[in-house]
C-alpha cells in the first residue's frame, strides 16, 4: 500500500504529523553534511555509492515549508505515538531528497530513526549515505552507521560510525577522506588521509586528529598521533597551518611550523618559528589587523646567532638579527587617503640565509626593486578632475658592489647612506570642467626635497676618493607644468593632434666641494631656474582594408612636428674628478629611446633632463588579424632634429640630427605562438645598439618561455647580454619535465639552472627539482660568488594545499 501526504494536511495531537518525521529527518541529514564538510575524512571509497540521479520533483507546489512522503507500507501506531514508513521510503523538504528502507520517528521522544541504504541528496548535489541513521528531537545529538558522503570539488568521505554528542561536538570513527577519484577499477586512490577518530569542536573552531595516517597510493607515509588545524567552515578561527621543512648545508634541518592565533574578528597573528639543527631558531611574525577606515599588516623576523655561509662555516661575533616588512593605508574620507610602508632588514644577506620569501613588493605609493627596500609615509587626494599626493621616501640598498670579476669577491654592499632622503615630495594635477580654447588644459605641479648624509659619488660605480664619507648632494626643486592638446578628423580620416606644453623650474643645490673643485670656481651652494617650452602637431592617418577570409590590414603613417625651446639640463657641477664633471641629474639617468616615447615631446623621464630643439618624429605601424587568433604588428621610426644635441646621453642614440632607428614587432602565427622584439638600430650601419626579443609557446603537451635582452650600455654605464628559458613538457599523460636557466652572457656563466620532474594527476602533484644559484654570500674572508645547490620536493595535494621539502 502507499499513502502519500502533502503540505495543508493537519492531524489532531494524538496522531503522528508525517510533517515533522519529513522535515526532521531531511534536516538532520544536512547536519550530518556540516560536519563531514568540515571534518574531511573516510572509510571505505569503494563502498561509497554513486550520487543518484533525482528526478524533477513533481509540480505539487510545496515550496518552502511543504512537503511530501511516500512509501510502500506507512503505519500509525497513536496509542505509542509512533509512525513507521516501510519500502522504498521517499521524502522531500526544502530541496533535499531522502531516501531508506525505513523510517520511524517517536513523537514521544521527537527522534528519528532511519535503516536501510540512506540516502540524502542535497540540492547542491551533495550526497550522504548510512545503513543506520537516528537524531533526537533538537538535532542535538545523533549517530550514524557506516556513514559517506560525495561532498563538493569530488571530495569523499566515510567512517565506521558518525557521532554528535551536542550542538558542538561531532565525531567520525575510523574515518578515511580523499578528493581522488575512486571506482572499481580504481579502489585506491592517489592519496588519502585515515584517523582512528576525528573531532569537530564548533566552539573552540578546532578540527582534532587522533592517529592521522596520510598514505600515497595506498602506502602510509606521514603518521601524527595527535595534531589539529582550524575548522575549514569556521571563518577565521585559531590553530596550526601547514608545516615546512627543509634542508641546507648552511641552516642544516629546518622546521618551519606557523601557528594562526585570532586575536579578534579583525586582527590575527601568524607566528612561524623556524627551528634549525646548526643555527639558532629565527622567529618569524606576521600581524594583521583590519580597521573601519583600513588594514594593516607588519611582518618581521629575529635570531640572535653568528653569520654563516651557505656551506655552514659560522664565523663573527653572535649578534641580534631582524628584519621588518610593514605596510597600512587608510581611507581619510572618499577623496582623502593616507598609507605608509616600513623596510628594514639587519643584514644585507638575511633573507637569502633564511629563505624569508615575498620580500621585494610594492607596499605603497612606490615599489621596491630587486635587493633594494622602500620605506614610505604617503597623503592622497583624488577625484574626477585632480590628483593631490605628499609623501616621504627612504631607501636600503642590499646590492653586492666592488665586484672582482678575477676572484668572484666583493668588498661591501650599497651604502644606504649615499641614497636620499625623499621628502616632502608633492605632486598635484588638476583639469578645468570645460574645454579651453576647443581642447583639454592640464596644469601639473611638483616640488621634491633630496637629503643625502653621505656623497654617492664616494661609492660604487664612481669610487671618486676625495669624496668618500664627504657630505652628500642635497637639493629642492620646484616645477610647474601646462599641458594643452586637442585633436580632429578631417578628410578621409586625417587626425590632427596640436598640443603646446610650457613649464618652469626652480633649483637650490648643496654640494661637498673639493679644494680641487673650489680652485676652479665651483660653489658649495647654487640656485637655478629655468622656463621650457614646446609646441607641435601629432598626424596620423589609418588605412583599413578588409580581407575575404575575415581578417583585417591596417596601415598608419604617423608623424610629430615640435618645435621648442633648446634642450635643457641643470649645469651644477656636483663632483670632478681630473677633467671629468659630473652634473646634477638626479631623475632622468635612466632615459631610453624606444616606442614608448618615440612620439612624445619630451622624451626624458624626470625633470632634471629636458629635451627640447625643433624635432620631427615619424613612424609607421602596420597590424593585421586573421581568423583562428592570428596577428601581428610592427612600428618602424625614428627622430630628426634640426642640430646636434651634445646634452642628450651618446647611448640613447638621440644626440645626432638622425636618431637610431625604432623597431618593435609582435606576431601570433599560430594560435599558441607568440613573438615579439624591441630593438633600437644604428641611425648609419642599422648595427643592433639594444634588442628585447621572447617567445611564448603554448599547447596540449606543455608550454615555453624565452628571453633575450642585449643592451651595448645601459644606464650604469655597463654592457647587458642575458638569456633566459623557461617551460613544461609532458612526457607522458602524468609525467612531465620543467626546466628553467639564466645566463649572464657578459660574464659567459649560467647564474641560476633548474631541471625538474612532475608528476600529477587529478588530485595530486609532485615535483623533484634540482636548482644551481650563483648568488654571494658572506663568508670569513668577504663576500664571495657561490654556488647555491637545491634540491626541492615538493608535494601539492587537492583540497589541503601546498607543503615543499627541500634538500641543498
Amino acid at each position: 500500500m502507499g499513502e502519500s501526504l502533502f503540505a495543508g494536511m493537519t492531524m489532531t495531537e494524538t496522531r503522528v504529523s508525517a510533517a515533522s518525521v519529513c522535515r526532521k529527518l531531511l534536516l538532520s541529514g544536512a547536519a550530518w553534511m556540516a560536519f563531514a564538510c568540515a571534518a574531511h575524512a573516510q572509510q571505505s571509497f569503494v563502498n561509497i555509492p554513486p550520487t543518484p540521479v533525482v528526478p524533477a520533483a513533481p509540480s505539487d507546489g510545496l515550496g518552502d515549508e511543504g512537503y511530501y512522503l511516500e512509501s510502500d507500507l506507512l503505519i500509525r501506531d497513536d496509542k505509542n505515538q509512533i509512525m513507521t514508513a516501510q519500502g522504498s521510503v521517499q521524502a522531500r523538504y526544502q530541496g533535499r531528497t531522502l531516501r531508506a528502507d525505513q523510517v520511524i520517528y517517536d513523537a514521544k521522544t521527537g527522534s528519528v530513526t532511519a535503516d536501510g541504504h540512506v540516502q540524502m541528496l542535497n540540492p547542491d548535489g551533495t550526497a550522504e549515505f548510512a545503513d543506520h541513521m537516528e537524531v533526537d528531537k533538537d538535532f542535538k545529538a545523533g549517530f550514524a552507521q557506516n556513514f559517506a558522503a560525495r561532498l563538493d570539488q569530488n571530495m569523499k568521505v566515510a567512517s565506521v560510525t558518525a557521532v554528535r554528542r551536542n550542538e558542538n561536538i561531532q565525531e567520525l570513527n575510523k574515518a578515511i577522506y580523499t578528493p581522488c577519484e575512486v571506482c572499481a577499477e580504481k579502489p585506491r586512490p592517489t592519496w588519502s588521509v585515515s584517523a582512528d577518530k576525528i573531532v569537530q569542536d564548533k566552539q573552540k573552531q578546532l578540527i582534532y586528529y587522533k592517529n592521522a595516517v596520510i598514505h600515497l597510493w595506498g602506502a602510509p607515509i606521514l603518521y601524527m598521533p595527535l595534531f589539529w588545524h582550524p575548522d575549514p567552515s569556521a571563518k577565521r578561527s585559531s590553530g596550526f597551518l601547514a608545516p615546512k621543512i627543509d634542508f641546507s648545508k648552511g641552516r642544516g634541518v629546518s622546521y618551519n611550523q606557523p601557528y594562526l592565533y585570532v586575536i579578534s574578528p579583525s586582527s590575527d597573528v601568524i607566528l612561524s618559528p623556524q627551528i634549525n639543527t646548526d643555527v639558532n631558531p629565527f622567529l618569524n611574525v606576521n600581524y594583521r589587523k583590519r580597521f573601519y577606515s583600513g588594514v594593516l599588516e607588519a611582518r618581521g623576523g629575529f635570531t640572535y646567532d653568528k653569520d654563516f655561509d651557505i656551506g655552514g662555516d659560522r664565523f663573527g661575533k653572535a649578534t641580534f638579527r631582524s628584519y621588518i616588512l610593514a605596510n597600512g593605508k587608510f581611507d581619510i574620507d572618499n577623496k582623502w587617503k593616507w598609507g605608509f610602508s616600513a623596510e628594514r632588514v639587519s643584514d644585507a644577506l638575511l633573507f637569502d640565509k633564511y629563505k624569508v620569501n615575498d620580500v621585494y613588493q610594492q607596499r605603497g605609493l612606490f615599489t621596491s626593486d630587486d635587493h633594494r627596500l622602500v620605506s614610505q609615509l604617503f597623503a592622497t587626494r583624488q577625484d574626477a578632475r585632480s590628483w593631490f599626493s605628499v609623501s616621504a621616501v627612504s631607501v636600503q640598498g642590499l646590492r653586492v658592489v666592488g665586484i672582482n670579476p678575477t676572484t668572484n669577491s666583493a668588498n661591501a654592499f650599497e651604502n644606504s647612506g649615499a641614497f636620499p632622503l625623499i621628502g616632502p615630495l608633492v605632486e598635484a594635477r588638476w583639469e578645468p570642467d570645460s574645454p579651453v580654447l576647443g581642447g583639454r588644459l592640464r596644469l601639473q605641479g611638483s616640488g621634491v626635497m633630496l637629503n643625502r648624509s653621505e656623497s654617492q659619488y664616494g661609492e660604487a660605480p664612481y669610487y671618486l676618493g676625495a669624496y668618500k664619507g664627504q657630505d652628500g648632494v642635497d637639493s629642492s626643486r620646484a616645477s610647474f607644468k601646462a599641458d594643452w592638446r586637442t585633436s580632429t578628423i578631417v578628410g578621409n580620416g586625417l587626425k590632427i593632434s596640436p598640443f603646446a606644453q610650457a613649464r618652469g623650474d626652480a633649483y637650490s643645490i648643496k654640494t661637498y666641494v673639493t679644494p680641487t673643485a673650489a680652485a676652479l670656481g665651483d660653489d658649495s651652494k647654487d640656485t637655478y631656474t629655468r622656463a621650457l617650452g614646446v609646441g607641435g602637431v601629432d598626424f596620423s592617418l589609418p588605412f583599413f582594408k578588409p580581407l575575404k577570409n575575415g581578417g583585417n590590414v591596417v596601415l598608419e603613417p604617423l608623424a610629430q612636428i615640435a618645435v621648442g625651446s633648446d634642450s635643457s639640463r641643470v649645469p651644477t657641477v656636483v663632483a670632478r674628478n681630473g677633467t671629468t664633471t659630473y652634473l646634477y641629474n638626479e631623475d632622468s639617468a635612466t632615459l631610453e629611446f624606444d616606442e614608448t616615447n618615440l612620439f612624445q615631446a619630451n622624451k626624458s623621464p624626470g625633470f632634471d633632463l629636458y629635451e627640447g630643439g625643433q624635432r620631427l618624429n615619424v613612424g609607421g605601424r602596420a597590424t593585421y588579424s586573421l581568423p583562428g587568433g592570428r596577428s601581428g604588428s610592427i612600428l618602424i621610426g625614428r627622430s630628426f632634429r634640426s642640430e646636434f644635441d651634445p646634452l642628450l646621453p651618446a647611448r640613447t642614440g638621440l644626440q645626432s640630427k638622425t636618431s637610431d632607428w625604432i623597431v618593435t614587432a609582435t606576431v601570433t602565427p599560430v594560435q599558441g605562438i607568440n613573438a615579439f622584439v624591441r630593438t633600437r638600430l644604428d641611425s648609419k650601419t642599422q648595427e643592433i645598439h639594444r634588442i628585447e626579443t621572447g617567445v611564448d609557446a603554448f599547447t596540449k603537451r606543455g608550454w615555453g618561455s624565452i628571453r633575450y635582452l642585449k643592451d651595448e650600455i645601459d644606464s650604469n654605464g655597463s654592457r647587458q647580454e642575458s638569456f633566459e628559458a623557461r617551460g613544461e613538457v609532458k612526457l607522458t599523460k602524468r609525467f612531465s619535465l620543467t626546466t628553467f636557466g639564466q645566463r649572464d652572457m657578459v660574464e659567459d656563466v649560467w647564474r641560476r639552472r633548474d631541471v625538474g620532474v612532475a608528476y600529477q594527476d587529478d588530485c595530486i602533484r609532485i615535483d623533484v627539482i634540482y636548482q644551481q644559484e650563483d648568488r654571494y654570500a658572506s663568508t670569513a674572508t668577504g663576500l664571495r660568488l657561490q654556488p647555491d645547490r637545491t634540491i626541492v620536493f615538493r608535494l601539492t595535494l587537492a583540497t589541503l594545499g601546498d607543503t615543499g621539502y627541500s634538500s641543498k
